[in-house]
């Protein structure tokens, strides 16, 4: 175990782990948004939902491995807080091998879950042949996209977060440039959104091999048999089941939320999933601090040091806070141009102004749970995050059963909300058991 100190946590060291989080993250978003963007040049609304439909699909299964980069990050913190060097570098391998098997699975069973899918999204014949389209394309990048995630996560517990920064902007980057290739320049379409989404994904993992290669350059071959340690196993699988199923909920959420929009027709659907943008555009900015409570709290932890669980908790969300408020600004000064640059569908603009200031409060009413969530990570308090997010699922359902017949889609943003709300809620009720590190 080593000496890890209250002292040692700083608003220097929380913003260096932060801020090369917050800008590789905010690239996500922005990817999403010129993907929305660049099909929006074709003046038609079904490419824009295409894209968006085929874009969340695929999102929400892949999010659904993303444990691979929480449960790493957490596992690894701590590991890194005890001092075990030998065990970080089993952790990466443990979960590359996990996240490849996993994608070639997904790669698989493609097929069948497309058609699970569409038989419950009311999507027009149109949008539905192009998502397919787009589905089909993409998914060869499952196995890398997946395994990516072991990646980061192994990263951010290292606070090598200038590395994973370099990892985002390389993927994004070749992607839009792709984008633009084969969309405005060969006129590919849908497909060529796909095409360029498949090949960055593929580019990433190798990129990330060789970010990581000091901790696979281990004597692996000697000790290969470590990797399967049972009781380490265990641990991993309890973790990462725990976040699969709250990762489960949760995009059964901003999936459902997509489908249902497209209710209330194309138009709606198109101008939702425009909006779905800002949404994305907060999570992976806030992410930032909530990566830091994961780094910083797993170490503490790791360390058995409660006085530095405690400050790790509060000058992480702080910062995170202080952040949200500058986003919601910028939102609301600067959301009816992006709105305008995203789209130029005159009845998808329209609609999309009028819910506008929905996603301008999202940042300050989402952000305690994206905090929460890096907190609970570190601490390896998966239990907690799965229990509160059945819950808080559980009262969207709801929300939305009363609100939607009456408020229409102004009650598919309200259920959102609730959503948010009560994930907060029901992990801050359980903060003070995770501060005096219960079992």
């Amino acid at each position: 175990m080593v000496n890890f100190a209250a002292d040692e946590i700083t608003h220097r060291r929380i913003l260096k782990i932060a801020i090369p989080i917050l800008l590789s993250n905010a690239t996500v978003p922005i990817l999403g948004a010129v993907d929305t963007g660049v099909i929006g040049q074709l003046g038609e609304a079904a490419p824009i939902g295409a894209v968006g439909l085929g874009s969340i699909i695929l999102t929400t299964i892949y999010g659904l491995f993303g444990f691979l980069r929480m449960g790493t990050s957490g596992l690894d913190s701590q590991e890194r807080g005890k001092g075990d060097d030998y065990e970080l570098s089993m952790i990466i391998f443990r979960s590359l091998m996990i996240g490849f098997v996993l994608g070639v699975l997904v790669l698989v069973l493609h097929f069948q879950l497309f058609y699970l899918v569409m038989k419950i999204v009311p999507a027009s014949p149109e949008v539905e042949r192009l998502t397919e389209d787009y589905v089909s394309i993409r998914i060869f990048s499952a196995p890398a996209a997946i395994a990516t995630y072991g990646i980061t996560g192994w990263l951010i517990a290292q606070e090598r977060t200038q590395s994973v920064l370099v990892l985002q902007l390389t993927m994004n980057g070749l992607n839009v440039i792709l984008d633009i290739l084969f969309v405005l320049g060969l006129n590919y379409g849908v497909e060529g959104v796909a095409y360029a989404t498949l090949i960055a994904e593929w580019f990433a993992l190798f990129l990330g091999l060789y970010l990581c290669r000091e901790a696979l350059w281990i004597k692996f071959w000697a000790e290969i048999h470590r990797i399967f340690d049972r009781a380490k196993f265990n641990r991993m699988v309890s973790v990462n089941s725990d976040i699969l199923i709250r990762s489960l909920f949760l995009g059964l959420a901003l999936v459902s939320f997509l489908f249902l929009s497209s209710d209330f027709g194309d138009i709606t659907l198109a101008a939702n999933q425009i909006l779905l943008q800002f949404l994305f555009f907060t999570a992976y900015a806030l992410d930032g601090f909530a990566f830091s409570s994961e780094t910083l709290v797993g170490q503490s932890i790791g360390a058995e040091n409660r006085p530095a669980v405690r400050k790790s908790s509060i000058l992480t969300s702080a910062w995170g806070m202080i952040t949200a408020v500058i986003v919601s600004v910028v939102f609301a000064l600067t959301g009816p141009m992006i709105i305008t640059i995203m789209t130029t569908e005159p009845m998808v603009r329209i609609e999309a102004m009028n819910y506008l200031w929905w996603v301008v409060l999202v940042p300050i009413i989402g952000g305690p749970s994206w905090f929460l969530d890096g907190i609970f990570i570190g601490a390896t308090k998966t239990r907690e995050m799965r229990n509160g997010m059945i819950i808080s699922f559980f009262f969207y359902v709801i929300a939305l059963v009363i609100t939607m017949p009456t408020m229409e889609n102004a009650g598919l943003w309200l259920s959102l909300y609730i959503l948010f709300i009560l994930r907060a809620l029901t992990l801050g009720l359980k903060y003070p058991s995770l501060e005096r590190m219960d079992n």
